[in-house]
């Protein structure tokens, strides 16, 4: 066989992408709480045994099609905080691309969203690592602000504290399903308060 032709050959799915994908589905169909390790495993043309040997449990699997689902979130998040744009500018730009990016994957996988609220609300360790993620994008692009003067701290864990608390109602799950009923622009509205209020302390060095 030649070289070209072995590299035009698909590349095989790999299993346990193949099981998150099928499990995801399945989450979409009937709810994380009705999904079945069996039924994953029939679709998947296999035993729910070699399911096992992939993801030691049920909640393994979840936590797996979580993590899949937040990974863009990442993903965005990593390449606004890289970006050569002004420290102000790019925590407001990144900020506000967290939460429509979590507003859009509320509304438009419902599911998967309400999981990951659950996952979330038990501590599990796949929503702290994600949790963790996305606001070490936030402290770098504070530390890079700081450090040229654009951000003036008094003390940076109480500015990072400062903006915890502001983000939560547009970052944790939980709140974001008790506002989707909302109009988007009521929320756009109310955020872009908080963010210019969180700005103007920064900036202004009152945390």
């Amino acid at each position: 066989m030649s070289p070209l032709r072995r590299i035009q050959e698909p590349v095989p799915e790999r299993v346990d992408v193949r099981l998150v994908a099928i499990a995801a589905e399945h989450i979409r169909q009937v709810g994380a709480r009705r999904v079945t390790v069996v039924g994953i495993a029939e679709e998947a043309g296999m035993t729910h045994a070699n399911v096992y040997r992939y993801f030691p449990s049920k909640e393994a699997l979840m936590d797996a099609v979580v993590a899949d689902a937040l990974k863009p979130v990442e993903l965005m998040m990593a390449d606004i905080a890289g970006a050569p744009d002004p420290a102000d500018d790019k925590l407001e730009r990144l900020t506000l691309a967290l939460a429509h990016a979590y507003r859009d994957l509320a509304e438009n996988d419902r599911a998967i969203f309400e999981l990951y609220a659950d996952i979330a609300g038990a501590n599990r360790s796949v929503a702290r690592r994600h949790r963790g993620r996305v606001f070490m994008f936030v402290e770098r692009v504070v530390d890079e602000g700081a450090a040229i003067g654009v951000f003036r701290l008094r003390d940076r864990d109480t500015a990072m504290s400062f903006l915890t608390d502001m983000l939560f109602r547009f970052s944790h799950p939980s709140a974001i399903l008790l506002d989707a009923g909302r109009p988007k622009e009521t929320m756009e509205r109310r955020f872009s308060v908080l963010i210019g209020v969180a700005l103007r302390a920064l900036v202004g060095g009152f945390v």
